[in-house]
Formats: C-alpha cells, sequence, structure tokens
C-alpha cells in the first residue's frame, strides 16, 4: 500500500494530514468519506455504496457530494477508479499495480497480483504516447 493511502487509525496516520498531504482540503464530508475508505483494509466500493454508507452514519453528505470526492482522492491519486461496464465504476483502494475478477453473479470486484498475469505482445503505441497501465478485469459467472 502507497504511504499515502492510510488513514486516522494507528499505523495508518491522520487523514486530515493525508488529504492535505494530496492537495485536498480536509472539508468534514472529506473526512468522513476518508474515514470510511482508509481503515487499513483494501476495498473496492461505488460511490452509492459509500454513500449508503455515510447516510446510515448519519454524515449529511450527498450522493453528488460522494461523486465529487471520490473523483478528487481520485484525482490526487489516492484512489484508483476500476470501470467493470460502462455504466459501473468502482473506486478501488489499493492504488498499487494490480488487476481484477469482477464476479458478474455477486457484483463483488477482488484483486488479482500483478505478478499472477503476464501481458505480452501488446500493440504498438501511438506516436508520442507512453504506456501508463494495463488493467485487466476478468469477470466471472456461475456455470448455471
Amino acid at each position: 500500500m502507497n504511504s499515502k493511502n492510510k488513514s486516522a487509525s494507528g499505523k495508518y496516520g491522520n487523514l486530515q494530514t493525508l488529504l492535505q498531504g494530496a492537495g485536498l482540503r480536509p472539508t468534514k464530508q472529506r473526512l468522513a468519506l476518508a474515514g470510511l475508505l482508509f481503515d487499513g483494509c483494501d476495498k473496492h466500493v461505488t460511490a452509492e455504496q459509500v454513500h449508503a454508507s455515510l447516510t446510515r452514519m448519519k454524515a449529511k453528505v450527498s450522493l453528488a457530494t460522494v461523486y465529487n470526492s471520490l473523483n478528487h482522492f481520485r484525482g490526487a491519486g489516492l484512489l484508483r477508479q476500476v470501470v467493470v461496464d460502462g455504466g459501473q465504476a468502482f473506486f478501488d483502494t489499493n492504488i498499487g499495480s494490480h488487476h481484477h475478477v469482477f464476479d458478474e453473479d455477486t457484483g463483488l470486484l477482488t484483486d488479482i497480483p500483478a505478478a499472477s498475469i503476464r501481458v505480452s505482445h501488446l500493440p504498438k503505441l501511438p506516436q508520442g504516447k507512453k504506456l501508463a497501465r494495463v488493467d485487466i478485469v476478468l469477470r466471472v459467472q456461475s456455470n448455471a
């Protein structure tokens, strides 16, 4: 886990410092969101899941604010966005190099270590472009 990606509890530092270190203003809403995300456990969440969790915690945060904050966290390098289908995106707290398995039956996204997959024979890149990363999402479903 990247040293930027740490939470308020114990060994994970301070949420306010985390946000400020990423160039983000530590607003009440961002701190509540960061508290959910950066608790020391890697997770894959949708904006709707985060909004529902914050609502259960009685935090007054709109879904639009959740989307905006998640995108700010992503832009600051604290999260990675994983799009599994046209309209479904997860935000991943593990920003290190890895891939994913998406279970179409359950809607769960899980990590695959980068070393578990070998990528070869990539196409020639457009002139003036360099490879940023390769994202692989394996989609699985029941045999039935």
